[in-house]
This record gives structure tokens, C-alpha cells and sequence, in this order.
């Protein structure tokens, strides 16, 4: 399974790998990239269905995804990495933390779905509404959710949405519904930061505040005034956190 990624910052400074949300692509990550750059070598990539990796036929699950970054590590001979994932990536973050521990030194988990809270038919349905009429019938809602009325700049994000493969989106919309990761949080040893949004209704803040004391050792941020897409919307607040956090 090959992801499309691009590599930024010194070559011989710490890896830090940086999993996107559903429906975009690395290039969410441009708020992030040149304060990481100076002083990470950074990895972002796209999450197979998304940007410019490989669609192969669905369901996905999460074992995929997440077997999908560690193959991605051994494809570039890296031993060890920090990872940063927001949404559908910190699920990814959280399935790494739990079954590749010795390929990750330190996680930043933003906005993590560690279970189908809102049930798993939602994920089936939209998977579903996509197959049928493409994500173009869903962007609107999710931009909705993913940002409070006053931002304004998400038409980069719109165009991502609009250009992620049906196929791909749905096959991974399956693998967040038939996902259940809270039964190893226990297990996690890697330090790691929990980042969720106040007026985040994707993932709302009920559902991660948890995590915190499931992960031994856990930070938890609560980022005021701020939705679901916390990284683009609120990069000032999220890049400080990032460089403490990793650093």
C-alpha cells in the first residue's frame, strides 16, 4: 500500500508524522509545516482513499490505516517517530500508541474518535450517501461542523473534500464505524498530548475528556472558542502546543 507524503525540515533532525481528518490531504497541514520544519523532520502524508495515495477497494479498517504508517516508517528506514493526527488521523494516532509502541517516542492526538460514539450506522450511512452521490453531497455539513461561523478561509479545505476519492472516503467512513479502541488505552505508554475543540460537534469534547485519565500520563488541552479542524482554524494556539509537547 503506498501513501503519498512530503518530507520537509532537516534530514537528520526527529521524525514527527502528521495524520490529516477525513476527507483532506496533507495540505491541511500547511499552518503546521514551516514551524515544525525547523526543527523536525516532517512527514505529512495522505491516508490510503485520500490526496494522492493508492484507493483500494473498501471497507477499510482501522488496522489498515494504521498498518498503512507503520509500512510507510519501513519504506523510508525509519526506526522511530513522533505522530500528530487530528480526527481520523488521531485514530489512527491512537491505534499506533496502542500496537506499534516501539516505532514512537511521543503522540499529539487532536479531536480523536476512539469509538463510533454517535453509533455505528451514521458511519454507515454516510458511506453509503457517498457511494451514491459523491462527497460533494456531504461538504457543506462538514464544513459546518468542522469550523465556527466566523472563519472564513476554508475553501482550500472545501477543495479537498470536493477532490477526495468517493470510494476512498466511504471505505474509510466503514472503518471508523466498526472501530472500538478503548479496551488497550491502559496499555499506552508513549507520553501523550489529547487536544479537543470546545464547540466541536463531530467529536465533541465528551468523548475525549475521557481518554485522559484512560491514557496513563495523558495531557489534555481544551481549545476554546474552536471547532472540530482546531490545526487550521487555530494554528497560533495548536503549533505552541505542538513544539512543547514534541520538543
Amino acid at each position: 500500500m503506498r501513501l503519498d507524503y512530503q518530507m520537509t525540515g532537516p534530514e537528520d533532525a526527529p521524525v514527527v508524522l502528521l495524520g490529516s481528518s477525513l476527507g483532506t490531504t496533507r495540505e491541511m497541514w500547511a499552518p503546521q509545516l514551516e514551524p515544525l520544519s525547523e526543527r523536525f523532520r516532517v512527514i505529512a502524508f495522505d491516508h490510503r482513499g485520500h490526496g494522492g495515495s493508492e484507493v483500494p477497494p473498501g471497507p477499510y479498517s482501522i488496522e489498515d490505516l494504521g498498518g498503512d504508517v507503520v509500512e510507510l516508517l519501513n519504506s523510508l528506514l525509519v526506526e522511530r517517530a513522533s505522530y500528530v493526527g487530528i480526527s481520523l488521523g488521531g485514530a489512527v494516532g491512537l491505534w499506533l500508541a496502542e500496537n506499534a509502541p516501539d516505532r514512537f517516542h511521543r503522540f499529539v492526538l487532536m479531536c480523536p474518535p476512539a469509538y463510533p460514539a454517535a453509533g455505528a450506522q451514521v458511519w454507515t450511512d454516510r458511506a453509503a450517501q457517498v457511494r451514491a452521490e459523491g462527497t460533494q453531497s456531504i461538504v457543506d455539513a462538514t464544513l459546518g461542523r468542522w469550523f465556527l461561523p466566523e472563519f472564513k478561509d476554508i475553501e482550500p479545505v472545501r477543495e479537498q473534500l470536493l477532490n477526495t476519492s468517493d470510494e476512498g472516503y466511504a471505505s474509510c467512513c466503514e472503518a471508523l464505524g466498526a472501530m472500538d479502541l478503548r479496551d488497550e488505552l491502559a496499555e499506552i505508554t508513549a507520553p501523550v498530548l489529547l487536544i479537543t475543540a470546545e464547540s466541536d460537534t463531530s467529536i465533541p469534547p465528551e468523548t475525549v475528556v475521557p481518554l485522559a485519565s484512560q491514557i496513563p500520563g495523558a495531557q489534555l488541552e481544551i481549545i476554546e472558542n474552536a471547532a472540530h479542524l482546531v490545526s487550521y482554524s487555530h494554528p497560533e494556539v495548536i503549533n505552541h502546543l505542538l513544539l512543547a509537547h514534541l520538543s
